[in-house]
């Protein structure tokens, strides 16, 4: 009750002091403004922003688009709390960076030539032919400053109606850039809307396209859908998840998401779990995508460490456990309830009553802290150096051993072994 009336709240916020009233917001597009007629709009939100704004969804990214140059952006924000970073210089992009904002600033451009991976651009200071290079209907909305609507694509009625639509011609704007293919699934999915024919058609005919892009642009892609909410509802719509798994062969096993929807609305499913859950088979999947995608060595560990423990659970029965404390210990609670949410949706035979009685289990079990520590060690005559870490983990080893208790002396004879 108390999260349905906090977000009510938040909403009834976002309606009365909308996110461009913000006096920093105010101040750049005061700054940007400088100089023009007032006639002439120098700048306007474009992209997700208007869209979570007109959705009355809470707004984390703030895109700008402006007639000015990145060189006279950076001019103009020399000497005022923004730090100006060039983040896409090659595209016309800067941030403005502030203690409370991330601002990406993209000059207004056309494309000239573009070969589906990159595309040679124009800048211009014409707002209908910007809007006319974009992908979708929905990212081609601009918001003024004072919150009036300039919509040439139509935009706002097909976020009123969630549709998610190609600018033009499907085939052309994804033979501009093949990455629009999977940004298309993501919008899907966000918005839950049918996938028009001729749309479809173009996406089957330019899959192979897919090849040309980088595997980094990919996995930026695939990251943000695994990120949705609505991704574990992927199995209801056929195409979509006939495209989906065109595109990620290496996730055969998206039946399991029907597993995942029967807990999903009492628990946190983050990209790990949702990775693991998805890759983690008898034939090393996990790896293979792992070094497909070149992954972060943070996620590659996770997915390493799931599939070492998920083989575990099923070969000790005493995991969840006579061996439960040791292992909140060692892993802790999040990650043990992660295990049992990957061990439910992966194993039919653990059945929801298991899952559930096993969930009550972790949650009402005690966390263990070892009380001691290197600075205990050297008060009880233990030389500093090396050997420090080695007799803490011996101590370790023999409390966890003897149901977390360990005598002082014990650890003075320990002590006493690695002194001599």
């Amino acid at each position: 009750m108390l999260d349905k009336s906090f977000n009510f709240i938040k909403k009834i916020k976002r309606v009365f002091f909308p996110f461009y009233k913000n006096k920093e917001i105010q101040f750049v597009f005061n700054k940007l403004q400088e100089g023009y007629p007032k006639d002439t709009i120098a700048a306007r939100f474009v992209g997700g922003c208007v869209r979570k704004y007109l959705s009355n969804d809470e707004i984390d990214d703030i895109d700008i688009a402006t007639i000015l140059s990145s060189e006279e952006i950076k001019e103009k924000f020399k000497n005022t709390n923004f730090k100006v970073i060039d983040t896409g210089i090659t595209h016309g992009t800067v941030t403005l960076v502030s203690k409370k904002f991330n601002l990406e600033l993209t000059t207004l451009r056309k494309d000239l030539k573009t070969d589906g991976r990159h595309a040679e651009v124009e800048y211009i200071d014409n707002w209908q032919l910007d809007s006319e290079r974009r992908d979708f209907t929905i990212n081609a909305i601009y918001l003024d400053i004072n919150g009036k609507i300039f919509d040439p694509q139509g935009g706002k009625t097909d976020l009123k109606n969630n549709i998610v639509k190609f600018i033009g011609d499907p085939q052309k704007r994804i033979e501009e850039d093949y990455l629009r293919i999977i940004r298309f699934i993501r919008f899907k999915i966000i918005y839950n809307s049918k996938i028009e024919q001729n749309t479809l058609n173009a996406i089957k005919l330019n899959l192979t396209g897919i090849k040309k892009i980088s595997k980094e642009r990919i996995l930026v892609e695939l990251y943000k859908i695994l990120d949705l909410n609505n991704f574990i509802n992927l199995n209801e719509n056929t195409e979509l998840k006939e495209i989906f798994s065109l595109i990620f062969p290496e996730f055969k096993n998206l039946k399991r998401l029907e597993r995942l929807i029967k807990i999903f609305d009492n628990l946190q499913v983050n990209r790990r779990l949702l990775l693991a859950i998805l890759l983690i088979d008898d034939k090393d999947t996990h790896e293979y995508f792992s070094h497909k995608y070149n992954i972060s060595n943070d996620i590659k560990e996770s997915l390493n460490s799931f599939a070492k423990n998920f083989k575990l659970i099923r070969e000790n029965k005493d995991f969840f456990n006579k061996d439960l404390e040791k292992n909140i210990y060692l892993y802790d609670k999040d990650y043990l309830i992660n295990l049992n949410i990957l061990q439910y949706v992966i194993d039919l035979k653990f059945k929801y009553k298991d899952f559930s009685e096993t969930l009550k289990k972790i949650l009402k079990s005690k966390t263990h802290k070892l009380s001691i520590d290197g600075r205990y060690l050297i008060k009880n005559g233990m030389k500093q150096g090396s050997a420090v870490g080695k007799v803490l983990k011996e101590i370790e080893v023999e409390w966890l051993k003897n149901n977390f208790q360990i005598s002082k002396d014990k650890v003075k004879e320990i002590i006493r072994i690695h002194s001599n």
